[in-house]
C-alpha cells in the first residue's frame, strides 16, 4: 500500500518547509517517511467497510479487498507503529527534536484537533444538514491536521524560529483547508477513472462537504482565497519558499 503510488504531498511538504527555513537539510527524508507511513495507514482504514467501503485507491483494489479485512486493519497497525519507530530509532537528530516531532505527529493523527478526532466527527455528521460549522471542525481536524502537522515537523527538523515556526503553521492550516476543498470539488466533477478512487462517495453517503454547504463557484473560490493566504505567509522566506509555492498551487489546482 505504501509503494502503490499517490501525490507524497504530505512528505514533500515536510521537506519543503525544512527547505524554506534552511536551505539544504540532511536527514529531513526520514522525519518525511514517517508522514507517508500515518497517511498509508489512514487510508487503509478509511477504506474498510466499516468506514467508507471502498473498492478503490489510487487506481487500484483497496488492500482489504486484496488481502481481507483483517489482514487490512494489521496493515494499518503496521504502518502507524512503524512511523514512531522510524521518528524514534531511524532519525539522526537530537533527543529532543526527536521528541518534539514525535508530538507534533501524535497530535496532528491524534484525537483532539487530529486525524481521528476530525474522522468521528465527519462519520457523525453523515446525514446531518450541510453546516458551515461544522465542515470547518471535521476537515481542520481530519484532513489539514496532518497537512499542518507535516510542514512543522519540518520546520522543527531544521531549527525554525518562533516567528518562522508560526508563519509555516499558518501556511499549513491554509493548505490544508485548500485541499480538501478541492478534494471534494473532485469527488463531484471528476470520473472514478481520473481520481483513481470511487467518485460521488461523498453524495452516496450524505457526508457534508463543501459543495453541499457553498455551492461548487463558491468552493472553487474559497479554494483560490486559502492559496493566496498560503502565498503571504511565505514571503518571509524569500526564493528559498519556492517549492511551497508550487505545492499550494498543485493542492489547488490539481485534477486527482
Amino acid at each position: 500500500s505504501v509503494f502503490s503510488g499517490g501525490k507524497r504531498i504530505r512528505p514533500v511538504l515536510c521537506m519543503a518547509a525544512a527547505e524554506a527555513v534552511a536551505g539544504d537539510v540532511p536527514g529531513i527524508e526520514t522525519a518525511a517517511c514517517s508522514l507517508e507511513l500515518i497517511h498509508t495507514y489512514s487510508l487503509i482504514h478509511d477504506d474498510l467497510p466499516a468506514l467508507d467501503n471502498d473498492d478503490l485507491r489510487r487506481g487500484r483494489p483497496t488492500c482489504h479487498r486484496v488481502f481481507g479485512d483483517a489482514m487490512a486493519i494489521l496493515a494499518g497497525d503496521a504502518l502507524l507503529t512503524l512511523a514512531f519507530e522510524v521518528l524514534s530509532d531511524k532519525l539522526d537528530a537530537a533527543p529532543e527534536v526527536k521528541v518534539r516531532l514525535i508530538a507534533e505527529l501524535s497530535r496532528a493523527s491524534g484525537t483532539v484537533g487530529g486525524m481521528i478526532g476530525g474522522q468521528v466527527n465527519d462519520l457523525e455528521g453523515e446525514g446531518k444538514a450541510p453546516d458551515a460549522a461544522l465542515l470547518e471542525s471535521i476537515h481542520r481536524a481530519k484532513t489539514g491536521a496532518l497537512l499542518r502537522g507535516s510542514v512543522r515537523m519540518g520546520a522543527i527538523f531544521a531549527g525554525a524560529s518562533d516567528d518562522d515556526y508560526q508563519a509555516l503553521s499558518r501556511y499549513g492550516e491554509h493548505i490544508g483547508l485548500a485541499f480538501q476543498i478541492v478534494d471534494d470539488l473532485l469527488d463531484v466533477e471528476q470520473s472514478s477513472e481520473e481520481l483513481g478512487k470511487t467518485a460521488g462517495k461523498d453524495a452516496a453517503q450524505h457526508k457534508i462537504t463543501f459543495p453541499a454547504v457553498y455551492g461548487l463557484e463558491r468552493s472553487h473560490a474559497m479554494a483560490e482565497e486559502e492559496r493566496a493566504k498560503a502565498f503571504r505567509e511565505l514571503e518571509r522566506f524569500g526564493d528559498r519558499a519556492t517549492r511551497l509555492r508550487e505545492l499550494a498551487d498543485l493542492v489547488v489546482h490539481r485534477k486527482a
